[in-house]
């Protein structure tokens, strides 16, 4: 059984940083996509930053240039640091992991950007 642990989130002021991370459990397999999603009050979830089974790393455009996504060797662990934080970034962020065909979600953890 796969599971996903996110931590790392809080409340953050404008401007401010946080580092979310991600661990997967339950899974042997090397081969995946690993992800951040987010929902922000009002609105659907929306993909935030993704890391291909290669390596190659691809971000929502609200988001590019501010956060970073990245992943350990074992591709069990996923984190997303995020920079100059804004208001607008207050959601829920969820993990996802997608291997052999199926996805599987963390929790979510919540990030509250204060103006």
């Amino acid at each position: 059984q796969v599971q996903l642990v996110e931590s790392g989130g809080g409340l953050v002021q404008a401007g401010g940083s946080l580092r979310l991370s991600c661990t997967a459990s339950g899974t042997t397999s090397l081969i995946n996509v690993m992800s951040w999603y987010r929902q922000r009050p009002g609105k659907e979830r929306e993909m935030t930053a993704v890391v291909y089974n290669g390596g190659d790393t691809d971000y929502a455009d609200s988001v590019k240039g501010r956060f970073t996504i990245s992943r350990n060797n074992a591709k069990t662990s996923v984190y997303l640091q995020m920079n100059n934080l804004k208001p607008e970034d207050t959601a829920v962020y969820y993990c996802k992991l997608f291997k052999n065909g199926t996805t599987y979600w963390g929790q979510g953890t919540q990030v509250t950007v204060a103006s």
